[in-house]
């Protein structure tokens, strides 16, 4: 495992909750930074006080919303042209929402932004993970789990909210599964994570009673990032801490080829067969 401080890390949705605790702490062991969010001035916030924190310059920030493919392509492109990534860290995502919304393209939003981008992002930079390998990929999803609706993908029939979080998240676990196998062998391992019970942060609190703290969740998740045991660990699903099991569905080989074609035809991005 190369050492943290010589390591180049992207953290999607690093803005708030999760995703800014764990840059806190990454930027403190010395790692160079590469943090995602949908807000400039969030972000640019962010690595200030990052860096006036820390003492750590290698901090920087790409704007992308992921309710717009064009903007996580965008953001694929951007980051592809670094000269090196050793850990991407897929953690964006919005919770259980009210109402039905659709992307900009048209696509149901929570699918979208919770896997669709996950999806984009890890495969188009697979390549320049290859290249900097030993590297990892970590899908921070979520015990809520259900069965991706293949009838209805977008929910346009019987809108549910938790069924839209849950078969997205399971939808990211079914991902690592298939591009574990993809990059067998080239020094990338992808693992999937559900970090911690509703932890407070801004999809949890006016919804739910928070039951861990986002510490907790920093911890499971850092685990997967920096712990030179899991070197060669691939294609598992843990909860918390603990390897576990997921969903069934996340093991049905048929399921996860109807799921590869649906991203394959909604994002125009092919599933690396062979790495």
């Amino acid at each position: 495992m190369t050492p943290i401080d010589r390591q180049t890390i992207l953290i999607t949705g690093a803005t708030d909750g999760l995703g800014r605790a764990m840059a806190a702490q990454l930027a403190a062991q010395g790692a160079t930074l590469v943090l995602h969010g949908r807000s400039k001035d969030k972000g640019e916030a962010l690595v200030e006080e990052l860096r006036a924190k820390t003492g750590n310059d290698r901090i920087s920030y790409l704007l992308a919303d992921f309710a717009r493919l064009s903007d996580i392509h965008r953001l694929a492109d951007e980051a592809g042209a670094l000269d090196r990534l050793d850990v991407l860290v897929n953690n964006a995502g919005i919770g259980v929402e009210l109402d039905r919304q659709e992307s900009w393209d048209g696509h149901e939003l929570t699918f979208q932004v919770d896997y669709l981008a996950a999806y984009v992002l890890a495969v188009r930079l697979a390549p320049l993970l290859v290249r900097s390998a030993p590297a990892r990929i970590v899908n921070v999803s979520s015990a809520g789990q259900a069965p991706v609706n293949f009838d209805d993908v977008m929910l346009r029939r019987r809108w549910d909210g938790v069924q839209a979080y849950c078969q997205a998240k399971l939808a990211q676990v079914m991902l690592t599964v298939d591009l574990a196998a993809a990059l067998e062998g080239t020094g990338v391992t992808v693992n999937a994570l559900h970090p911690a019970s509703y932890m407070p942060t801004k999809m949890v609190v006016g919804l739910f009673t928070p039951q861990s703290t986002v510490a907790d969740g920093v911890r499971h998740t850092l685990r997967l990032v920096t712990d030179p045991s899991l070197d060669g660990v691939t294609g598992r699903y843990f909860d918390r801490s603990t390897e576990a099991r997921a969903s069934s569905q996340a093991y049905d080989s048929a399921a996860r080829a109807r799921l590869r074609s649906i991203s394959e035809e909604l994002t125009g991005v092919p599933f690396p067969y062979a790495a």
